[in-house]
This record gives C-alpha cells, sequence and structure tokens, in this order.
C-alpha cells in the first residue's frame, strides 16, 4: 500500500476491522479485498468514496428542537444544558475572555429575572391605572382632565363637602352632559343607557380584538400555563401578539364590568413577557427546560403584581402552576417578585402608595369563639367552589359541543347586556368587583360614608377615635344586606357562564367578591347577635356591652379566602396572599382554619380544582402530580401495540435505505422510530424522533453527495464496507438516542406513572428479555388513566 501512497487511513481500516469482530458479518479476506479495491490496489481502480457526514459532528439547524403540540424530553434538554455547562467551565480556564463568557453566562439567568420583573411590574401598572379610568367612564367623565378617574378627578377639587366627598364640579355623569340634570327617572335612564351601551363596547372591542389577532389571548391562561410548565409545547401562546393583544383586552374586559379580574392574567402576561425576554438570551432561547424554569419565576411574577404579594407569588407558582421547580428556580422567582412589586409601587396606580386597590388594616383582635362561623365559611367557599367547578365545566362543555360555541361575540355581547341590565340597579354590583371587596373588607370607621357602615345611635357616641364599638343596624345596613343578598345570588349564577368565553377572564376576583359576600353578611349577623345577647355564653366574659367585639370586615376576608380556596384548591399560597393584603400576623388561624377547611369540603365532593378541570376538558396532556394511581395495572395492559394491533413501527440500525425511512415517516404519524438491530431479533439499540429523521434526511440530500433514494441509512458507530456501485451511505447516529428509557413488561403502572411525572418523559419502551415489545406515552398513560376513571380516553386529543 505504501509504495502506491493510497494506503488507508489507520482510523479508517481500524473502522472497517472492529466491524467485521463486532457483526462478524464478513471474512478477513473480503475485508482485505475491499481495502485492496479502496485504495486503487486492485479492480477497477475505483475513486475514493465521499466522506461521510456524521451529524453528531456536525448539528443541524432544526434537530433538537420540537413541533407544535408535543412535549419535550426534559431529560435530553437537561442532559443538553450539562454539557454546555461542562464546555463553558471547560474553556473559562484557557483565557481571560472564555472567562468572562462563563461570569455572563452565570449571571445572564439574574439579569433576566430583572428584566421580567421590571416588564412585568410596569405593564400591570398601566393595565391597573387604564381599568379603573375606563370602568368610571361608564358613569361619567372629568372635565378638567379626561383621562382623570372619578377619584381623582374630585382630589384637585376645593368644592366638595365631607358629606357629599364622591360628587365635585369637576365630574359630570352622562345625564348631565347630555340633558343638564343629575335627578328625576329621565336622568336615571340615560345613565343606566349610557352604561349599558359602554359596556357593551368595550366588550365588543375585546372579543374582536381576540378574535382577530390572539385567539390565545382569551381565558385565564393557567391552564395552559401549568400545561407548558409541564413540558408541553403551544407555540403562540406566550408570543408577541398574544402579550399585546391580551394587555390592551384585559382592560377592556374588566371595565366592561363583566364578572371576571385582571388577576389570572396578569400570570399569563408575565409569563408572555418572560418567553419573549428569553430570546436574548442563548441558553434560555436554545433549551425548553431552561426556559420553564424563567417562565416558573415569571408565573409568580403574575401573582406578585396582581395582589401585591411577592411570597404569595413565589409560594403560588411552587404549589400551583410549576411542574419541576429547582432551588435555583425558587431564589430567581423572589428576585423578580421582589423587582416587580417595587416596580409597581413606583408607579403608584392607585394613588394610595398600596399594591392593591382592597389593601386593608384590621385592629381588633378575634376569638376562640369566632372559629366556629370561620369554619361556616369554610364549609360554604367548599361547597361553592364544588359547584362552581361542576356548572362552569357543563357549561363550557356545552360551548364546545353545540352551536353555541360558533358565535363567540354573540355570547359575549349577551351575557354582557344580561350582566349590565341586572348590574346596575344594584350599587354593589354596579361598582367594580374590585371595588366592591375593598368596601366588603373595610372596617367602619368614624370618616367611612359607606351604607355598609351606617349604624344607629352613631351621633350618640364619643368620637374620640376612628374604632367603632358594635351598634345596631340601621334601616339602612338592613338595606345593605338585602342588596348584598341580590349580589351573592347574581355573583354566583352570572360567573358560571362568565369564565371561558372568548375574553380575557380571571377567576380570583369573582370568587373572592361571593366569599367576601357571604363573609360579610356572617359577620354583620354575629355583630348584631353579639350586641343584643351580649349575656349569651358564647359571649360572656370576652364581649361586654359598648365594646368592638366583632369584625365584619374580617369575616369577609376569610370567606374571600374560603371560596378561592374551594374554587382553585390553593392552600398556603392563598394564606400567605391574603396575610399580605392585610398585614396582619394575628388573623393567620382564621385563614388557615378557614381555607383549610374549604379543600377538605371541596375535595369531598370533587378532587380536581377549576384549572385542572379545564385542562382536562381542553385534552391538553398534563399528568396531575397530585392524583394517585391506586391500580394494579402492569406495563403490557397499557403499551401498545395491543394484540389486535399492527406490529411496532421500528427502524433498524443498518439495511434501510432513505425511501424506506422516508415512507415508513409519510405513512405514520408517530413522534419517533425505536431503532433495533433487525426485524427478527428485536433488539433495541436507541430511539429517533421523526422530526430529527425529516431534518436530517433532508440537510444530508442538500449538502451530502450521492445520497439518493436507495441510499442506506446506518445508525451504527462504524459504516459496514460498501460494494462499489452502491450509493452514498448515511450515517446517522449523532440523532440516536442510546439511552432511552425502559421497562419491563412487567413493570406495575404506577412505577411507569411515577417515572413519568418524575423526569417528564415523553415515551418509555417496554421490553422483554431485552426485546423490544411496545411503547408507552404520556397520551397512552392519560388514556388509561381516562379508562379507568370511566371518562371518555379520546378526550385526550393532543399527543
Amino acid at each position: 500500500f505504501k509504495s502506491q501512497n493510497q494506503c488507508l487511513s489507520t482510523h479508517k481500516m481500524i473502522s472497517v476491522i472492529k466491524v467485521v469482530g463486532e457483526k462478524n458479518r464478513y471474512s478477513l479476506l473480503s475485508v482485505l479485498t475491499f481495502s485492496l479495491q479502496y485504495a486503487g490496489g486492485i479492480g477497477n481502480g475505483l475513486k475514493e468514496a465521499p466522506k461521510l457526514m456524521d451529524f453528531l459532528d456536525e448539528p443541524l439547524p432544526g434537530v433538537g428542537t420540537y413541533e407544535d403540540f408535543n412535549t419535550i424530553d426534559w431529560v435530553r434538554e437537561k442532559s443538553k444544558d450539562r454539557d454546555r455547562h461542562r464546555e463553558i467551565a471547560s474553556q473559562s480556564k484557557e483565557s481571560t475572555w472564555a472567562l468572562m463568557k462563563s461570569i455572563s453566562d452565570a449571571f445572564s439567568g439574574w439579569l433576566l429575572m430583572l428584566f421580567v420583573g421590571l416588564m412585568s411590574g410596569a405593564l400591570a401598572g398601566g393595565i391597573d391605572i387604564s381599568a379603573h379610568w375606563m370602568t368610571d367612564l361608564k358613569e361619567g367623565v372629568c372635565l378638567s382632565a379626561f383621562w382623570f378617574n372619578h377619584e381623582h378627578c374630585c382630589w384637585n377639587s376645593n368644592e366638595n363637602t365631607f358629606q357629599e366627598r364622591d360628587k365635585c364640579p369637576k365630574w359630570k355623569s352622562w345625564a348631565e352632559l347630555i340633558i343638564g340634570s343629575n335627578d328625576g327617572p329621565f336622568a336615571y335612564i340615560m345613565n343606566y343607557v349610557m352604561y349599558v351601551c359602554w359596556a357593551l363596547l368595550f366588550s365588543f372591542l375585546a372579543v374582536s380584538l381576540v378574535r382577530a389577532f390572539a385567539p390565545y389571548a382569551c381565558g385565564s391562561g393557567i391552564p395552559e400555563i401549568k400545561t407548558i410548565l409541564s413540558g408541553f409545547i403551544i407555540r403562540g401562546y406566550l408570543g408577541k401578539w398574544t402579550l399585546m393583544i391580551k394587555t390592551i383586552t384585559l382592560v377592556l374586559a374588566v371595565s366592561s364590568g363583566l364578572s371576571l379580574g385582571k388577576e389570572g392574567p396578569l400570570v399569563h402576561v408575565a409569563c408572555c413577557c418572560g418567553n419573549i425576554l428569553c430570546h436574548l438570551f442563548t441558553k434560555y432561547r436554545k433549551n425548553e427546560a431552561k426556559r420553564r424554569e424563567v417562565l416558573s419565576a415569571a408565573a409568580a411574577v403574575g401573582v406578585s403584581v396582581a395582589f401585591g404579594a411577592p411570597i404569595g407569588g413565589v409560594l403560588f407558582s411552587l404549589e400551583e402552576v410549576s411542574y419541576y421547580f429547582p432551588l435555583k428556580t425558587l431564589w430567581r422567582s423572589f428576585f423578580a417578585a421582589l423587582v416587580a412589586a417595587f416596580t409597581l409601587r413606583s408607579i403608584n396606580p392607585f394613588g394610595n402608595s398600596r399594591l392593591v386597590l382592597f389593601y386593608v388594616e384590621f385592629h381588633s383582635p378575634w376569638h376562640l369563639v369566632e372559629l366556629v362561623p370561620f369554619v361556616l365559611l369554610g364549609i360554604f367557599g367548599g361547597i361553592w367552589g364544588a359547584f362552581f367547578i361542576r356548572a362552569n365545566i357543563m357549561w363550557c362543555r356545552r360551548r364546545k359541543t353545540t352551536r353555541l360555541g360558533h358565535y363567540p361575540v354573540l355570547e359575549v355581547l349577551v351575557v354582557t347586556a344580561v350582566t349590565a341590565v341586572l348590574a346596575f340597579p344594584n350599587s354593589y354590583t354596579r361598582m367594580s368587583t374590585s371595588e366592591l371587596i375593598s368596601e366588603l373588607f373595610n372596617d367602619c370607621g368614624l370618616l367611612d360614608s359607606s351604607q355598609l357602615c351606617n349604624y344607629a345611635n352613631v351621633s350618640d357616641i364619643e368620637r374620640g377615635s376612628n374604632a367603632l364599638p358594635d351598634r345596631p343596624a340601621s334601616h339602612d345596613v338592613y338595606t345593605a344586606m338585602w342588596q348584598l343578598a341580590l349580589a351573592l345570588v347574581f355573583k354566583m349564577l352570572i360567573t358560571v357562564v362568565t369564565f371561558g368565553m372568548k375574553v380575557p377572564s380571571g377567576l380570583f376576583i369573582p370568587s373572592m367578591a361571593v366569599g367576601a359576600i357571604a363573609g360579610r353578611l356572617l359577620g354583620v349577623g354575629m355583630e348584631q347577635l353579639a350586641y343584643y345577647h351580649h349575656d349569651w355564653v358564647l359571649f360572656r366574659g370576652w364581649c361586654s356591652p359598648g365594646a368592638d367585639c366583632i369584625t365584619p370586615g374580617l369575616y369577609a376576608m376569610v370567606g374571600a379566602a374560603a371560596c378561592l380556596g374551594g374554587v382553585t384548591r390553593m392552600t398556603v399560597s392563598l394564606v400567605v396572599i391574603m396575610f399580605e393584603l392585610t398585614g396582619g400576623l394575628e388573623y393567620i388561624v382564621p385563614l388557615m382554619a378557614a381555607t383549610m377547611t374549604s379543600k377538605w369540603v371541596a375535595d369531598a365532593l370533587g378532587r380536581e380544582g377549576i384549572y385542572e378541570a379545564h385542562i382536562r376538558l381542553n385534552g391538553y396532556p398534563f399528568l396531575e402530580p397530585k392524583e394517585e394511581f391506586s391500580h394494579k395495572t402492569l406495563a403490557m395492559d397499557v403499551m401498545r401495540p395491543r394484540r389486535s394491533d399492527p406490529p411496532l413501527s421500528v427502524i433498524t440500525q443498518d439495511g434501510m435505505s432513505v425511501e424506506e425511512v422516508e415512507t415508513l415517516i409519510t405513512d405514520t404519524s408517530y413522534s419517533g422510530f425505536p431503532v433495533v438491530v433487525s426485524h427478527e431479533s428485536q433488539r433495541l439499540v436507541g430511539f429517533v424522533l421523526r422530526r430529527d429523521l425529516v431534518i436530517s434526511i433532508e440537510n444530508a440530500r442538500q449538502r451530502q453527495d450521492g445520497v439518493v433514494s436507495t441510499s442506506q441509512i446506518f445508525f451504527t458507530e462504524y459504516t459496514p464496507p460498501q460494494l462499489p456501485s452502491s450509493p452514498s451511505p448515511l450515517k446517522l447516529r449523532g440523532i440516536l438516542d442510546l439511552s432511552p428509557f425502559t421497562v419491563t413488561d412487567h413493570t406495575a403502572m404506577d412505577i411507569v406513572v411515577d417515572i413519568f411525572r418524575k423526569l417528564g418523559l415523553r415515551q418509555c419502551l417496554v421490553t422483554h428479555n431485552g426485546r423490544l415489545l411496545g411503547i408507552i406515552t404520556k397520551k397512552d398513560i392519560l388514556k388509561h388513566m381516562a379508562q379507568i376513571a370511566n371518562r371518555d380516553p379520546d378526550s385526550i386529543l393532543f399527543n
């Protein structure tokens, strides 16, 4: 060979000999003959074969990415990030520039959290200011500066009196502007008509913008975010258009007076900010698992700006939405929530140096006897939560399966019209829900002019402090109680049909409103009971005549927490959020008692929270970590193919042509294929993704000479010798997962489900004595669990 200067390179010769030793397919004579032919020593004087491209050494754009409505491979993504980190760490020792790059890479996560907090806080401040102004626009306008809401307009006025502090010459109702008077039935009708017209206009704009530009901007967004954080991909759900349209339409939907809140959608807005800003940093842009760590922190930011509760936001992300929440994400979530709360505080959207409209402070202590009504509120919250979930899911399923779902604009307009027409006559339903909660939470003082605080004998009380003792209820208070009772029924019914419409709609505020109304009613009842029967055993010793024993506002707060807990099944995070709202540590025990009771009662009536119920309704492949799998089934009972199914579609590690592989891809819709030694042995080699196969073959046709439909595809480490007349082979070992997760056919399904939950697997291969039998995907597990629960397995829509 040396005399001809055409000897085989050492590694190529070793490759051929290794193939012989490993596979035992060619005799040594045939190898030497092939080597002489390859070197040009004998035969026809063949030219050297073209260099094979190994996609392990030359990564292709698109390989390793995922298609829409597919689940990410958590194990592969984490492995890629570890490899990237090792490479950066090893290079950092070589030069100062590499060390600087390593430092910037470590710091990039904190910088991204800073940007997410700043952007989310700024957007939340703008939403709060705009929604407050547009809500007041339904009732009138400020003549001196039309961009002022009612409260800000009257701040600068020196002409309004203490008794009529809400009325000032600068603020004009629509009746005053149109007919010149605000008194009389005609003025009332004019204000009524304008209120309904503005509500219809706002809701029409909201649903039209959502339908035309960003269909993903509707709803709360939390069920989809939970699904995305579990590893599912929904392209565009956290994109630029969704963020822009959701921000605008959220203001319009809240201002229209519909029974919805902005707190849930703010989590979606914050996650959109996090996803968009991820593209500024390579390690988050190219790794889906790392991006989900950012989205977990962004969910915490959303609750932080919604309630002014940074710690509650972190706990909400940990308890309610996150699927994978390492300690590093906890620290970064805390930092991002802090930055967001600071940004919102700097904007000061409500002008009172508070982060929410219904911040309250209570000063009266609670007594042990009051735990009984607090637990009763918890029972009410659990019953309401279970009722709401069943009724709302029934209505949403009806919307999906009937002609009702074909007319989303008409549905929104009809619900808005009914809401506005029924809400206007009652002052407690006419005001925004946040203002209603603020009034219900309020602890009555001397400076309060609310009808709820207009007790009898106020003039006889010494006005030495703002705190007032328990007093008999006046006619105004009883009137307010009747109005609140009607408002409670109205809110309970209208929220069922509102949540899930094609506008941004949160559930936190409507649920809290229902609970706050019920709590205030019970609180006033307890207050009057203590006043008239202070000599009863219940009140003796701690509630003397003339003392401030009962705080109705505290009952409203506990009721709000109970109802929100019954609907969402939140516990720890909910108590912390409510604690941050009130700023009082001494009320944690009542909140804990009501929240825990609410969860127990709601779980007894139905295991799912509202977000899990909507995930199941939409057919998302979400494996609920809280749900127990207690059935004694084996992997062979769930795997595919079943006995009546065609055999499993596999690819052999060598011997299949490009055309055969392309035909297999065309004829099937699977996300990937097991690679085996041969069809006869079915010995498992690895697993290859469909998307990677398609991209690699397309790139090979363009970049590698001689690749045609008859070219052989090899997944082996060394390419076996080819006949002189054969076309160029294609080596695709680089895209092969050589360590797919496997279980035996007798593995219990509860263990398989645990593996899927804790490792975030896409699929798991089933073997028997090393021989491939079948495959289990997340969708197979969800269908199996649905069958066991007597649900329709075909409701799992996505793979």
